[in-house]
């Protein structure tokens, strides 16, 4: 018997006993019988081979369970395997996820007690489960001086630590993480032997005697903070930046050391309880900060909480909650609560910068001569740790959209996490675009969505794209038979995926949007999508970017899209929103005005000549420069040190919405909103 469903919470799957029919014909309850059990999912470095331990224990079974590289497999014998089944899908660990359960019926062979076996190898066909926030228990401990791990900035179990991260390939076992370096001592060995033990077969496991170590005491980078200096912390995917929030002087030397003018910067704060600090925050949003991805969050800011540079010109702030030990040692530092009885759990006043260690648009680092090199001009004091990152990631960036979470950046905490799609389709390797790229890997009817990768402008970003490929494609044991990029040639990803040796098919990039959203919520047939973004290259070379289009399978057409405007400068009217401007007088037939409105631009008077004839000046349709457009006739936004600077900054200055009567037309699948501009 094989059960599967679409995974809905952290239990995709609940198996009725009545339902099973594992009891061979003609025996009667009580009598003992064997069955095989198969788990895949996130099944691995979560708990479940002590939890079956323990599970197997109380319902009087004896068998054995093992990892494997299809999942879990689980050998039972006794007289109540019915009961053992149903707790099984009923009471997994907080991480797991049984995204299928098959049950072969076997003959009894008279095994004594119950075993974990040794991992067997093979094609992969489970996965990795993401990095996890430091758990209740272990933070308990954190703050107990009785404990062994009081005060120990890496402690862990198997409800939480890092997993991702640390792992090199599957099946996921100690030694096949970045911990296989690191010899257990006899506590920690104990402990991961011990079925009763929440550390039992934990492969991160470590202690004071034996584990990872920082460079730092947590008192010295305390003091640093104090003092308005600048550190660089090695954490679970990299290196953040941190100085004082509240601090203008540090945030603003952060600014000019970065090369960061106008960006925001995320913030981190000790727990929920804190939030208020800086964020106005809802229920939703306090829930979502909350979870075990521990994600970035965007708030509305309290006004004045924070130093006018970590979000200039934005009403919003990103904000997330300590996810580490060493960030909940730190804020007890910061608060002079350190020590015994420091409650992790109540208000706590600081209120740190904490963004990625990624000078001038490269990959994170996660390297510790790479941080000395790369931070020393950036950072007054580098945090390292002896533990090594085999996976770059950064933190995922979230929020609340129509009342529901929106992943506006899918990194730590929801990578590796698959989509499920709507059905089974060959193995295939997407290469994403130029901006804000990621890599996508599928596997039957599962889709792995890498980490944000970032922009792909460098020699060093194009290196870490490489790298999360064939990492992807290694933990998950997939050889592509294909190979799928954008439609435009001059993107670097569609470079790297013509110089594979397999079938490449280019896609349109708005079609795949579409096509994207409708397999993650399980479409088909026919479907009516609206793409609307900064730039996609259509069909025959146009600059599209606002788009209705109707899917089916894999032909799409388009039934329409904005009302194209001017796009003088080409990249430059995307960095330069006053050009838009320009852009969208000359639309409404008011070029005449553009020398005088935009008369501190050395380029006015040029373009208003360039744009006065006919058939020069390329166009485009995109909503993106829509808002650029409207935010260079407000003379809001110079130059974008930021893709969407213009428009969320606009967006800031909306306090009270209102819907303007006439100010868009709809002619033959065109959107017009020149009427709006007018006005």
């Amino acid at each position: 018997m094989e059960t599967t469903g679409r995974p809905t919470g952290r239990r995709s799957l609940a198996v009725r006993a009545d339902e099973m029919m594992i009891r061979p014909p003609g025996a009667s309850p009580g009598t003992a019988e064997r069955v095989r059990v198969r788990l895949s999912g996130a099944v691995q470095g979560v708990g479940m081979r002590p939890f079956v331990h323990r599970l197997a224990a109380e319902t009087g079974l004896a068998g054995f369970v093992r990892n494997g590289a299809d999942g879990v497999t689980i050998e039972v014998e006794g007289s109540r395997i019915a009961d053992f089944i149903s707790r099984l899908s009923a009471e997994t660990p907080p991480l797991a996820r049984i995204d299928a359960l098959a049950i072969e019926t076997l003959a009894p062979t008279g095994d004594a007690g119950f075993s974990i076996g040794a991992s067997t190898g093979g094609r992969a066909a489970t996965r990795v489960v993401p990095d996890a926030a430091t758990c209740p228990d272990c933070l308990a401990e954190l703050f107990d001086p009785a404990s062994r791990f009081f005060g120990y900035p890496f402690t862990n179990c198997t409800q939480c630590g890092p997993r991702y991260t640390i792992t090199r390939r599957l099946p996921y076992d100690r030694g096949r993480t970045a911990m296989a370096g690191f010899t257990m001592c006899a506590a920690c060995a104990a402990d991961y032997a011990d079925p009763l033990n929440r550390r039992f077969h934990a492969e991160p496991i470590a202690c004071p005697s034996c584990g990872p170590r920082l460079s730092h005491a947590i008192r010295a980078i305390a003091a640093a903070l104090r003092d308005g200096r600048i550190v660089a912390l090695k954490g679970i995917g990299g290196f953040h930046l941190l100085c004082d929030a509240r601090n203008e002087a540090a945030v603003a030397a952060l600014r000019r050391r970065k090369s960061r003018e106008a960006k925001p910067f995320a913030v981190m704060v000790a727990n929920a309880a804190s939030l208020g600090t800086a964020a106005q925050a809802t229920a939703a949003e306090t829930a979502l900060a909350s979870g075990m991805a521990r994600p970035i969050v965007l708030m509305r800011a309290v006004p004045g909480a924070l130093a006018p540079s970590v979000s200039p010109g934005l009403a919003h702030v990103g904000v997330m909650l300590a996810y580490a030990p060493p960030h909940h040692l730190l804020f007890a530092e910061l608060a002079g609560t350190a020590g015994a009885g420091h409650d992790p759990f109540a208000p706590n006043p600081a209120v740190l910068v904490a963004t990625s260690a990624n000078p001038g648009g490269e990959p994170l680092v996660i390297d510790d001569a790479d941080a000395e090199r790369r931070l020393a001009g950036v950072a007054d004091l580098i945090v390292t740790h002896d533990r090594p990152i085999l996976v770059r990631i950064d933190d995922s960036v979230t929020h609340i959209l129509a009342g529901a979470p929106a992943l506006l950046r899918r990194a730590r905490g929801f990578v590796p996490e698959p989509i499920e799609l709507p059905a089974d389709g060959p193995d295939v390797l997407a290469l994403g675009g130029h901006l804000k790229s990621t890599v996508t890997v599928t596997r039957g009817r599962e889709a792995f969505v890498s980490q944000h990768i970032g922009d792909l402008d460098t020699a060093e970003t194009v290196k870490f794209h490489r790298e999360t490929t064939a990492h992807l494609l290694s933990v998950l044991d997939v050889t592509p038979t294909r190979v799928i990029c954008d439609l435009h040639p001059d993107y670097r990803s569609t470079r790297i995926a013509e110089a594979f040796d397999l079938p490449c098919v280019r896609v349109q990039h708005h079609a795949a949007h579409v096509a994207a959203v409708a397999g993650e919520h399980g479409l088909t047939g026919r479907v009516l999508g609206l793409a609307l973004d900064g730039h996609g290259m259509g069909p025959d070379g146009e600059n599209w970017g606002g788009e209705m289009l109707l899917l089916e399978g894999a032909a799409w057409r388009r039934l329409g899209g904005l009302f194209p405007l001017p796009l003088p400068g080409g990249e430059r009217a995307a960095r330069e929103p006053p050009r838009m401007g320009v852009a969208a007088l000359a639309a409404l037939g008011r070029a005449q005005e553009i020398a005088v409105r935009f008369r501190e631009f050395p380029f006015a008077r040029p373009v208003a000549a360039y744009l006065a004839r006919p058939g020069l000046c390329p166009v485009t349709s995109s909503m993106g420069r829509l808002f650029d457009a409207a935010s260079g006739l407000l003379g809001l936004c110079r130059v974008q040190d930021y893709e969407g600077q213009a428009a969320m900054e606009l967006e800031a200055l909306v306090t009270g919405p209102l819907a303007m009567p006439g100010g868009f037309a709809l002619d033959q699948g065109v959107l017009d909103f020149r009427p709006l501009l007018a006005a």
